[in-house]
């Protein structure tokens, strides 16, 4: 073999070496990219990627509840379960099953997505729907929502007794017409 092709040989053999490290760093910055990519990613983002599903939802102060995840709003989500409907707040949802594997950013959700609580629950004060208000203490309340406030939503009790219920003491509101 010629000198020159030697040499050439050398050359093709550390260029192929320089073209596996630089794969190897490659791969390992794309996973840092993806890992600190994935750390801009919410929960809210992965429920409203999983409207349509059958999902399984562990609240704080309530346990579990199951049902298909109809609608995802700011701070809240809306299941379906058996002949009634909960609207539960994302702040307490300690653990969901059955979720999708992606997500929809904040960004592209759509206006209706972007309402909060408050216009839920504004809507079962219009229907004036009885139901039960779970509180992130474990204590439940049977009421009919009459107004809703900023902070807070006004029920009438069975006694006819009026409460005044913080969003942040909600954990969800179960149907019960």
């Amino acid at each position: 073999m010629r000198w020159e092709d030697q040499l050439f040989a050398l050359f093709d053999d550390l260029e192929a070496q320089a073209s596996v490290l630089h794969g190897l760093e490659r791969e390992a910055e794309l996973a840092d990219r993806s890992r600190a990519e994935y750390s801009h990613v919410t929960l809210a983002s992965r429920l409203a990627a999983s409207t349509g599903r059958e999902v399984v939802l562990d609240v704080t102060g309530l346990g579990r509840v199951a049902g298909e995840l109809r609608r995802t709003g700011a701070g809240w989500c809306l299941l379906r379960g058996h002949q009634q409907d909960w609207i539960v707040r994302t702040a307490l949802v300690a653990l969901v099953h059955g979720a999708s594997e992606r997500s929809v950013p904040e960004v592209a959700w759509s206006p209706l997505q972007r309402l909060g609580l408050g216009s839920a629950l504004r809507g079962l004060a219009e229907q004036r729907l009885r139901c039960v208000l779970h509180l992130a203490d474990g204590t439940t309340h049977e009421a009919v929502v009459s107004r809703v406030g900023q902070d807070f939503v006004e029920a009438e009790a069975p006694s006819g007794a009026r409460l005044l219920v913080s969003y942040d003491a909600i954990a969800a509101v179960q149907s019960r017409d």
